[in-house]
């Protein structure tokens, strides 16, 4: 077997070249998704097979957020009834540990869901960091970012000044940080509570039920819902985030007329 010929050059073109083309199509999108993690990925895959122009953005180098890792760096992920039915869904293999709680592999699911958002036709780009919000007549209209690696920079060379992305909606899926809400909170639009302490069976319900619109053109979505509205935390189990993904993507379905 001998693999084609191509040069070193041709290989550089083809990575600028395909990316630049991506980055250009998306610079407009129906609805930007900011975090990579489950609650990301489940509304991103759940966006584009209905239809919408879907862009994912996360600051990591990889997706998935703890969903790769599970509780206490042992990478197994739980989920409590009946989210195990997003587990059928993607064909991710679980056992029942007990009545109504499932153990899946870590990896394994969430390679599932990353590429289930990617088959759907979902758009994602990681090293891509928040870095402000774009505001127009008091509705979010997009977001301002700029690569990761940027803030990694020493200060006095970090004037790398980022761009903005233009959508109709825009999901804050990123987690406990709520950044897409706290940039919105620093302006004093909205007051957010903060997050409660460890109460799973509250905290699961309660984050997919209060999954809404925070501000005009703001959908809030996985622990972003606990942090915004004062809600308990949930530990290592991840079905909330998944429904509450799915019910982030109903909310702007239904918004876009999809």
């Amino acid at each position: 077997m001998k693999f084609a010929p191509v040069s070193e050059s041709q290989i550089t073109r083809a990575i600028v070249d395909e990316f630049a083309a991506e980055l250009h199509a998306y610079v407009e999108s129906d609805v930007i998704i900011v975090g990579g993690g489950p609650a990301g990925l489940m509304a991103s895959r759940e966006l584009a097979a209905a239809g919408a122009k879907v862009l994912l953005i996360e600051r990591n180098n990889y997706f998935g957020g703890g969903f790769w890792l599970g509780g206490f760096l042992m990478n197994k992920v739980t989920v409590r009834a009946p989210a195990e039915r997003v587990f059928d869904e993607l064909g991710i293999p679980y056992r029942e540990y007990s009545a109504g709680l499932y153990v899946a592999d870590g990896p394994h699911a969430c390679s599932k869901l990353i590429a289930a958002a990617c088959e759907a036709g979902a758009k994602l780009m990681n090293m891509v960091a928040l870095e402000d919000v774009v505001l127009h007549e008091e509705r979010v209209r997009g977001i301002v970012v700029n690569w990761s690696a940027v803030y990694s920079l020493p200060r006095q060379v970090a004037a790398v000044d980022p761009v903005s992305l233009e959508s109709k909606l825009v999901i804050d899926a990123t987690g406990h940080d709520a950044s897409v809400v706290k940039k919105l909170e620093e302006r004093g639009l909205l007051q957010t509570k903060g997050q409660g302490a460890m109460w799973v069976e509250r905290s699961e319900n309660l984050v997919v039920e209060e999954t809404s619109e925070l501000y005009p053109g703001l959908i809030v979505t996985g622990m972003a819902v606990s942090t915004a509205y004062g809600l308990p935390r949930m530990g290592p189990t991840f079905g909330a985030m998944l429904l509450s993904g799915k019910r982030a993507a109903e909310i702007a379905i239904e918004q876009l007329g999809l």
